[in-house]
């Protein structure tokens, strides 16, 4: 196992520049609910980034059959609440996943800084997080993947969105007309790459998921937010691995384009703790 995530770290440039061949599919058929006339209102995408997203979605990356362990993550790239990092928050992180045999889903969330009118944190943006939660869990069978090894990815912003979903229960509603509404939205692992402020409950409860935590230290805005959840977890006697790292500032994403060492490092790290976790072990 450490050989083969050896080998994805150094194909990690390969990997970027391979083919696509992921698929987006929307939360909600026919759109968010109370915006579904929105829904055909196009994204704007240029460059790194895609925003201007009004009916939210999951791009779908499965790894190859003979590859896949059946563990899954569901991915909130960052960018502020006013834009996603969609290819180095998004797309990379996917990729590096498939090649060690987790499957991963990308969301699109709405973002509540681009238009604060329009929409906010704790209602839209909760629900869009949820519903991608349960609809990857809904499809489990169908995508091989193991519906209690699912998991959340977030960077930056996308770590104030996992914590809409870490430190709550996640219960469904029993009595919800759409079956996916019905299902747990609670992840049962996640991955923070330097989470936002906003991320950090006063509290962590004791049935919060294993948490995975990095950052550099001279990043002023997101390393400290990792050091108050280390102590929070510590507290809630709930395991935890945090990195920080004494470089890298904001932003290193999965590290492939940063010249420092440790931070290229990043993605074995992650590895490694998917591994020790026992996530990565294949799907019986």
């Amino acid at each position: 196992m450490l050989f083969s995530i050896a080998v994805a770290i150094l194909l990690s440039p390969i990997l970027s520049r391979a083919q696509d061949t992921a698929r987006q599919i929307p939360l909600w058929p026919n759109g968010a609910p109370g915006f579904e006339s929105k829904r055909n209102e196009p994204e704007q995408a240029k460059d790194y980034w895609v925003k201007n997203i009004h009916n939210p979605s999951i791009t779908i990356y499965l790894p190859p059959k003979e590859k896949a362990t059946g563990a899954a993550v569901v991915i909130f790239p960052g960018g502020g609440h006013r834009l996603l990092v969609f290819n180095a928050e998004g797309r990379d992180p996917a990729r590096f996943l498939n090649s060690i045999g987790v499957a991963a889903f990308i969301v699109k969330y709405r973002l509540f800084r681009e238009d604060s009118n329009l929409y906010s944190l704790g209602k839209e943006v909760r629900q869009d997080a949820y519903r991608a939660m349960r609809l990857v869990r809904s499809r489990a069978a169908e995508w091989n993947i193991d519906a209690n090894r699912i998991g959340i990815l977030g960077f930056s912003a996308g770590g104030e969105v996992a914590a809409l979903l870490s430190y709550t229960p996640g219960d469904g509603d029993a009595q919800a007309k759409d079956p996916v509404d019905r299902l747990n939205g609670h992840p049962n692992f996640q991955m923070l790459v330097y989470p936002g402020p906003l991320g950090v409950p006063a509290e962590v409860p004791h049935d919060a998921p294993p948490t995975f935590l990095i950052a550099a230290n001279d990043d002023e805005c997101c390393s400290p937010p990792v050091v108050s959840l280390l102590e929070k977890y510590r507290a809630a006697k709930v395991p935890v691995e945090a990195h920080i790292l004494s470089q890298g500032n904001h932003g290193f994403n999965m590290g492939y384009r940063s010249n420092l060492k440790a931070v290229r490092a990043m993605p074995m790290l992650m590895s490694n703790w998917l591994s020790d976790m026992k996530i990565l072990e294949p799907k019986k």
